[in-house]
This record gives structure tokens, sequence and C-alpha cells, in this order.
């Protein structure tokens, strides 16, 4: 029996119902089947990357794939100019003090990092010494290292603007090739797809407490392919609209996700629209691209407009994403008839998008939808409301 493709397969099962109804509604007015339908001026739709098209992040487990393992290319003068690039000094935000209770300041937790770095750069094979990393993992400075280094990204994220810490995390790609920083993030991918959803702490030395004293970060570990977003991803493709990724995280990691065939997302790489670098002999620099908009919150609506408004003229019939970095470019066109919130219970403007959808709910004019999951599974949930993890009850809002 030939498969209708004008409206949303029903396995996978994990859209609301209200949601299915929505996006099928919308497939047969801009698609191809649809009346008005123009094969030259073809409907697009733009998705957000993490959190949205998978479970949890990919350049965030990067990082602690790097650490964990440690993957750089720096020596440790390197190393430390690209730890300070441009970080403010002074104590961070109240919620990120030591297990002593006590404030941590950048210019201490940096010097606990230098230090650890310098160590496992003379010792450590990974970087250049002779002893295996398997034989240094217990060791003080590794431990210190990794769970240092993971803390000052969190730091950074909740003390200064988004720009800080995500251009911080994708300068410690300098001096990897494309084709090294891509093998870097398949094998992350692999491995965190392997691992468990769940939560935990990862705790600096207690020998050695340094300048900043003890952190323990907690990281959210393993990701999980979203079946829904991959089926929907051929809808639209076979209904005539064209599928785009907008994502602030680097363009290259998110491009080694999305087109490999294994996930199924099939994104095309000039579809994939992010964060870059100068490049110099073939290899990524520590120095974001010249003229290039910051591609988070706000700087999404710059990246569409300047991309592929400008190539097409108009703007997406259909956005995608989870948090504020995507809130702006589910509201900044006209020519969208549908944003669609991964519901990750945030308050700020993506909470207003929220609010609005939750206040519209099930109605056929709904301008945003809410989508629930289960983040003890990592799947949809045929639910508006989603299940936080660590927690037993479903809800709707923040």
């Amino acid at each position: 029996m030939a498969i209708n493709t004008s409206v949303l397969p029903d396995q996978p099962a994990g859209w609301s119902a209200a949601n299915r109804r929505a996006i099928n509604q919308l497939l047969q007015s801009v698609g191809n089947c649809s009346a008005g339908y123009d094969p030259a001026r073809k409907p697009y739709a733009v998705f957000d990357w993490d959190n949205t098209c998978i479970m949890n992040d990919t350049e965030e487990s990067l990082l602690l794939y790097q650490a964990d393992n440690l993957l750089f290319k720096l020596t440790p003068a390197e190393f430390a100019e690209v730890l300070r690039q441009g970080v403010p000094e002074g104590v961070f935000h109240p919620d990120y003090t030591n297990l002593d209770g006590q404030p941590v300041a950048m210019a201490e937790l940096a010097a606990d990092i230098d230090e650890a770095y310098a160590w496992l750069y003379a010792h450590c094979a990974a970087l250049g010494g002779t002893q295996p990393l398997a034989e240094l993992r217990a060791s003080p400075q590794f431990q210190n290292f990794r769970a240092k280094f993971y803390y000052l990204y969190g730091a950074l994220c909740d003390t200064y603007p988004m720009e800080v810490g995500y251009k911080w995390i994708i300068y410690f790609y300098k001096n990897f090739t494309p084709a090294e920083l891509q093998a870097m993030v398949a094998d992350s991918i692999a491995y965190n797809l392997a691992e468990s959803l769940h939560q935990a702490a990862i705790p600096s030395s207690e020998q050695q407490p340094g300048r900043a004293g003890r952190v323990a970060p907690v990281h959210f570990y393993g990701m999980r392919v979203h079946a829904e977003i991959v089926a929907l991803m051929a809808t639209l493709r076979a209904n005539g609209i064209d599928v785009y990724v907008s994502t602030a995280s680097i363009d290259d990691v998110v491009r080694v996700f999305a087109t490999n065939p294994l996930y199924g997302y099939n994104i095309p790489a000039e579809n994939v629209l992010g964060l870059k670098l100068e490049m110099a002999d073939g290899k990524y620099t520590n120095v974001y691209k010249k003229d290039w908009h910051f591609n988070w919150g706000p700087g999404k609506t710059i990246g569409i407009r300047n991309v592929f408004v400008a190539q097409k003229g108009y703007g997406p019939a259909l956005v995608f994403g989870d948090s504020d970095g995507d809130a702006w470019m589910m509201k900044d066109f006209a020519d969208t008839r549908l944003g669609v919130i991964i519901n990750r219970l945030h308050a700020g403007v993506i909470g207003q998008n929220s609010l609005q959808a939750a206040t519209t709910l099930g109605q056929p004019d709904a301008r945003f939808l809410l989508q629930g999951r289960d983040e003890h599974t990592g799947c949809f949930n045929a639910d508006e409301r989603t299940l936080k993890y660590g927690q037993t009850e479903v809800r709707l809002l923040a």
C-alpha cells in the first residue's frame, strides 16, 4: 500500500495528537499537494539542533569527551591563552561556589587548570608525554583538570552573556583540521549514544584542592536521536519543503551528526548554519570569523535573514527549538506558520512562547506548539507535557 506522504506517519508515535494535527495541516496547506505550491519558491523549515533534533547537546558532550581523553592540540602556553580568551576577570555567579561554599574566581580556577594541564602535557602520551592516559586517570592532576575545566564552562554560561561561553568552547579546536575535528566528533557521538542517560557529578581532587578549592560540576551523560524529528524531516522533504539547521554550536560539529546517513536526518552539509572560526593553513584558529554573527537568540534571526532569506526572499514556514537561543527565530518572521517548542520547561523568552502555546493548546490556529518528552528515556511522550530527569510528574510549563 502506498504511503501518504502528505501527512506525518503514525510511527514513531511520540507526537502529541494536537501537534500531529497541526503539522499535518501545515503540510497540506504549504506542501507540494497544496493549490498554491510553487517549486521555484519552495517553503522551508529551520530546526535548532541540540535538545531539539536530539536529546542533550553535541558540543557540550564533546567538551567533556575532549577533556576525558585529553584531545587537545595546544601547548601549555596556547592552552592558557585560550582558557582566558574573552573571559572577564572576577568572581562567578553566586551559584558557582566550591564544595566549601566559597565563591570561585576566574584567576584562581584558571591557575588550577593551567597547573593540571601542564603536568598532564609533560606526562601523558595523549599530549606528547610517555605515560598512557589510563595510568593517569586516578591522578589528582587529571581529576582537577577534568572537573575544573568542565566547571568553568558552566560558570561562564551562567555568569555572562551566552556569547562568552559558546565562543569559548570552540576556541579549543585550535590547530585541528576539519577532518581531525570531525573524526573526534564522530567518536564522541558514538560514545554518547551508547551511554545511558544519567546525571552525575565530576569531582575534583580531594588531595589537591588548589587555589579555587574542590568543585563537582554535574554532567548529563548520553545522547539520543529523536526518531520523530527524523521522520518529520523525511516527510517535509517528501512534501517539497526544504530542511535547514540553525545551531549555536560551530557548524562543523553539528554537520557530523546531521549529515551522517547512519542517524537518518540526512541534512545537506551546506544546510547547517552555525558558529564559525577563522582558518589558517587548513586548521582552525582561536579567532572568531570576522563579520560573522553570533548564531544564538536574536543572532539566529540575523543568520536566517542574512543567509536563507537573502537566498530565497522569504522566511521559514516552520521553526523548531527548545530554548532562549531559538525563541526569536520562532517569532520574528511573518512567513512562519508554526513554532514548535521541544518542552524543556524553560522560562525566559522561550517561556513566553511556551505560555502562548499552552493558552492556545489544541486550537487550529495556534502559532506555537509544545512537544513534551521523557528525559529519562530521551523520547517524545505523545504529550505537550515533559517529565524532567529525576522527577516523577509531568509538567506543562516552568
